[in-house]
């Protein structure tokens, strides 16, 4: 329950209550319940000062606090209310108050406007009570994205393609992504709203002129596609783009039970540069729980079979976090990582998705659970920069295990640019698929446009699709 007298910081509280106790549900109220959780906040104004008083009750608990400031901020009011919580749960938040998803992005934009390595360091300690390593952490992420900016081309656009079928679901998962057995039926029809989609696209960069930095074709997991309909993509975009001036082509090859050495040839012909095939965990135990059908042979099967294909720029992820595992489980998985030497690896804190099965049937938001993950997460640091990488990227989602970030590491020369790019914000993006998002970015302004989700949908509604495009790209010229 929650009663504000100022709709403003509404939604600042809110997700950092949510921060503390996830999948918090709200509702307002006009007056204090009694025998229920609430959070109170009431601002008013007195000699050029504005006095906040912040009462929240927990379980029972009820800790309030006033203080007086001299304009209305929302960084005064969330360092109110983390002391309030820290009180009332005893978690100290490793990224303090921020709630955004882009920590990184928040440190290039005070670089950019003069500040000093220490300065920006000691505000996010200071400031936003972020714990030291994660500010340090934000400002060598903001330093090689800097980097890799500076060769951005300011004309050119990436591309993204989405594929929305998987061979299962996994425990975690709230994708667009449908299992391929289940959803064959739909899988022609949706190759051909999907080829209608690049067709317009297409048209639309050869019109304009406008050159292609990086495709990534994600999913759901791309190679899922039987090989015809693989080669059959791959094909269409080399026909349909000019690729010849690419930084980057990815795709996702993402599960091992999904790929076969004729679809890594396929990809290899068709010039991609960089996929990913993404084990989660080298456990068979937790694959078994997650509902991944391959074991951890299989991971490093279908990686010789990529690199013997030719590919050598090859990502992992990995997830910290995941059911029953603890900290002697995930040293064993980087242990194996480690063996088989990828050029870049994404750790991803396991967030607890809406819609999963994983969100239905497990408590997964307990104080030990958030440690053991913190500790996974500092011992995928330690290993991957003793096998000389270094963190290039980063982001935040919402109901993430302990609060923590997605962090992705890289050996010098394989940072993955699309996502810089996507996570940053600093180029435009047209996606085609189910679900997918297009970015416009023209200077400080981003103009959206989002595809529905639903794979029928998408197929009936293609046209209509298309026609969201052609407004969105009318309205920017």
């Amino acid at each position: 329950k929650y009663i504000f007298n100022e709709p403003t910081i509404e939604y600042t509280v809110r997700e950092l209550i949510n921060s503390y106790i996830p999948k918090t549900k709200f509702e307002i109220c006009d007056t204090i319940p009694q025998n229920e959780d609430y959070t109170y906040v009431n601002i008013t104004t007195s000699a050029n000062e504005f006095i906040y008083k912040i009462k929240i009750s927990l379980d029972g608990k009820v800790k309030e606090i006033s203080k007086s400031y001299h304009t209305l901020s929302k960084t005064f009011i969330s360092n109110i209310v983390a002391d309030i919580m820290k009180d009332l749960t005893g978690i100290e938040l490793p990224w303090g108050i921020l709630t955004g998803i882009r920590p990184a992005k928040m440190v290039r934009e005070l670089m950019k406007s003069g500040e000093k390595e220490e300065k920006i360091y000691n505000t996010f300690i200071n400031d936003y009570k972020v714990r030291p390593d994660k500010a340090r952490m934000s400002i060598e992420v903001a330093k090689k994205e800097t980097e890799i900016e500076k060769n951005i081309n300011n004309n050119a656009i990436s591309l993204y393609i989405g594929i929305p079928f998987c061979p299962t679901r996994c425990l975690y998962c709230s994708f667009t992504s449908q299992s391929i057995k289940f959803s064959n039926t739909l899988v022609e029809p949706y190759m051909e709203a999907m080829l209608k989609e690049i067709d317009y696209v297409s048209e639309y960069i050869r019109i304009n002129n406008i050159p292609i930095e990086t495709i990534y074709i994600g999913g759901g997991t791309p190679t899922a596609l039987d090989e015809n309909n693989l080669y059959i993509l791959t094909n269409k975009i080399q026909n349909s783009f000019n690729i010849d001036n690419l930084k980057e082509y990815t795709v996702e090859a993402g599960r091992p039970d999904t790929i076969t050495k004729d679809k890594l040839k396929i990809l290899k012909n068709a010039n991609v540069s960089r996929i990913s095939i993404n084990p989660q965990t080298m456990n068979q135990k937790t694959l078994d729980i997650i509902g991944r059908k391959h074991s951890p042979y299989d991971i490093i099967k279908s990686y010789e079979d990529a690199t013997n294909v030719g590919f050598n720029h090859i990502n992992m992820d990995l997830i910290a976090g995941l059911p029953n595992e603890n900290i002697s489980d995930f040293s064993h998985t980087l242990d194996m990582i480690k063996s088989i030497d990828p050029s870049s690896v994404t750790i991803h804190t396991l967030s607890v998705k809406h819609g999963s099965y994983l969100d239905m049937n497990y408590s997964m938001y307990t104080p030990s659970a958030a440690q053991t993950v913190d500790e996974m997460l500092t011992l995928g640091e330690k290993t991957l920069k003793n096998m000389n990488m270094h963190p290039y990227y980063m982001y935040r989602q919402k109901n993430m295990i302990g609060n923590l970030e997605n962090i992705g590491y890289c050996k010098n020369g394989y940072e993955c640019i699309y996502n810089i790019y996507i996570m940053d914000e600093i180029q435009s993006i047209i996606s085609i698929g189910a679900g997918a998002s297009t970015k416009i970015v023209n200077g400080d302004k981003i103009e959206r446009v989002f595809n529905v989700k639903e794979v029928s949908e998408y197929i009936k509604r293609i046209d209509e699709m298309i026609e969201r495009k052609k407004n969105l790209f009318q309205g920017v010229k």
